[in-house]
């Protein structure tokens, strides 16, 4: 403390406040501060004379037997009174102070001592209580976390500071909790009804939200779930609905990370699972979510009735519209996506908004139902984690979440078409995305980046006309190591681009590092167009000193360089056409 000012408060020197006790060997603190000097100040001034003493006499006067009060008294400074006698003598430089000053100063003592109890004892309970009611708070959240070991998965890892990292977000249609029974089919053990593999960008600028949908037909690995102390392993199975990789033979959330992961070729860190009471009890907590409808709804098998235009829903209405299929669109699974995400949409704008971040009833309130309602895998299982977690999120702008779905066509194994299977060139490209950390919502500012920094390099080899993409005549080589690269590159020239007159001649004879095109100098035109389509760099084209004979094709060899069809070899990725995206920042109204 200021020496000048608040820790020289009555002249005590505030080193002093804090005394040895010769007779308990302990520090005590002082809280007489009208008391005498210690006795040997007081013999140092009984001294006669002209009150100045010398060493001897201080020797001599100073006494043998202990002193009544054992504490050493806080050295002070010695200011002159009005009279010019000592002030720490007493009034009478030679004599003892009156009984009654003693007293009064006793009193005196007494009272600041019993302050100081009060104030430090009333500090000490708030204090203490507070510290206990963090930690009863701390766990009883905690302890409402409901955690599922992984198999395989490192049950100590957080999320990945400084690296883009993916969890899949599951809605299980598992009918436990308070008045869910009524829905129907109160025994399933549930199924994977609303999956959303959320991937978190590197620098935490931006995030994807892919709805996988429940009724798309897929391979799902074989995997392990762990039960207690046992280990069991559940065999594969092949073109099945997605929805059957939870729950069904006994498959835990890990078994629907394995599913994303052989699906998209994008690695999953952690999964999230919430059943039906996490709708209610969230949006309750945080006093129910907007949406919009363009028309009225009353809907009797989900029980959602909503007039036209904006509302707010929690509880059981909130569970009724993510759950309705027959209010919009053509009532199938796909549009039912585009409605949750909305609704998802405007539930993080809620939870982000100033009326729940300053109300600390409804933060306590969404805490405490948030922690009721999740599964998670026990790389982010407790409370520390989780809040680690929300802190990596909480950087990432709404504008730059955008939500989309994975591109699907109906299965065509089917003649009543109930299943879909992934687009043959939009999803992997969407998944090649997804592995390269490219947003949905960055990609044209990107996209017009790369190509400002590739015109210059491109300009002189690249100048001149282009052929129209039916005369683009190409054969295709995998040499990029990835199974069925030349395959998926030729369903994506043909059908997204156009490129009829192209062929799949399979594996080149050996690996390539990088992406080439081999072309004669009479098809600089069409090099000129396969580029523009590949986003091939300059240094990808060979030019040949032969002119190529009439229908005789370039040569493309995809080489190590390959993310995936439709996928530029340089410069980010391009976000395929028609995904339904939507940022988390806008309201759009259910059709």
């Amino acid at each position: 403390m200021d020496a000048h000012s608040r820790g020289r408060a009555d002249e005590i020197d505030p080193a002093d406040q804090w005394v040895l006790n010769p007779q308990t060997g302990n520090y005590e603190l002082r809280l007489d501060h009208s008391a005498g000097q210690s006795p040997t100040a007081g013999s140092r001034s009984g001294s006669t004379g002209s009150g100045t003493t010398g060493p001897s006499t201080r020797s001599a006067a100073r006494p043998t037997a202990p002193a009544e009060n054992p504490v050493p008294g806080q050295r002070r400074r010695r200011p002159a009174d009005q009279d010019g006698q000592d002030a720490a003598a007493g009034p009478a430089r030679g004599g003892r102070v009156p009984p009654q000053s003693r007293r009064k100063r006793k009193q005196g003592a007494s009272r600041k001592k019993k302050v100081l109890l009060w104030t430090g004892g009333t500090m000490a309970f708030v204090l203490v209580g507070g510290a206990v009611g963090v930690y009863a708070l701390y766990n009883k959240l905690n302890n409402n976390i409901e955690v599922v070991e992984v198999v395989g998965k490192n049950k100590s890892a957080g999320f990945r500071k400084g690296e883009a990292f993916n969890i899949v977000l599951i809605g299980t249609d598992k009918r436990t909790g308070a008045g869910n029974g009524g829905y129907g089919d109160k025994n399933s053990p549930g199924h994977a009804d609303t999956t959303i593999l959320f991937h978190v960008s590197k620098d935490r600028t931006n995030a994807t939200a892919l709805s996988i949908p429940r009724d798309l037909k897929t391979n799902i690995p074989e995997c392990q779930t762990k039960v207690g102390n046992e280990i069991k392993t559940i065999p594969a199975e092949s073109d099945v609905r997605f929805n059957v990789s939870l729950g069904q033979s006994g498959r835990d959330p890990g078994c629907v990370m394995r599913t994303v992961e052989e699906l998209t070729g994008v690695e999953v860190d952690h999964f999230m699972m919430a059943d039906f009471n996490a709708v209610k009890e969230m949006t309750t907590a945080v006093g129910g979510v907007k949406v919009c409808v363009e028309k009225a709804v009353d809907d009797p098998k989900s029980h959602l009735k909503l007039p036209a235009g904006e509302s707010v829903v929690q509880g059981e209405q909130a569970l009724a519209f993510v759950r309705t299929r027959h209010s919009f669109g053509n009532e199938s699974d796909l549009d039912r996506i585009k409605v949750q995400q909305q609704f998802l949409g405007s539930m993080i704008r809620q939870m982000k908004s100033d009326d729940t971040l300053t109300d600390p009833t409804k933060l306590y309130d969404l805490a405490n139902a948030a922690t009721n309602a999740l599964t998670v895998d026990s790389g982010i299982g407790s409370l520390t984690k989780l809040q680690g977690l929300a802190g990596e999120l909480a950087s990432v702008d709404t504008k730059n979440i955008a939500f989309a779905t994975l591109p699907v066509i109906d299965n065509p194994a089917e003649k009543i078409k109930a299943t879909v299977v992934p687009h043959p060139t939009k999803a992997p490209q969407l998944f090649a995305m997804l592995q390269s950390d490219t947003s949905l919502t960055e990609v044209k500012k990107k996209e017009q980046a790369a190509k400002s920094a590739q015109a210059k390099a491109q300009a002189a080899l690249l100048e001149g006309e282009r052929a129209p993409s039916a005369e683009v005549r190409v054969d295709v080589y995998n040499g990029s190591g990835i199974q069925g690269a030349a395959q998926s590159t030729l369903n994506w020239l043909q059908n997204e681009q156009g490129v009829l007159r192209s062929t799949n001649k399979s594996n080149a004879p050996e690996k390539a590092a990088k992406t080439t095109l081999e072309y004669g100098p009479n098809q600089a035109d069409q090099a000129r167009a396969l580029a523009d389509m590949m986003g091939l760099p300059a240094t990808a084209l060979k030019k040949g000193t032969v002119d190529a004979a009439e229908r005789e094709p370039m040569t493309l060899v995809l080489g190590a360089d390959f993310k995936g069809a439709g996928v530029p070899i340089t410069g980010p990725a391009k976000a395929p056409k028609d995904l339904g995206e939507v940022a988390a920042d806008k309201q759009v109204c259910a059709k």
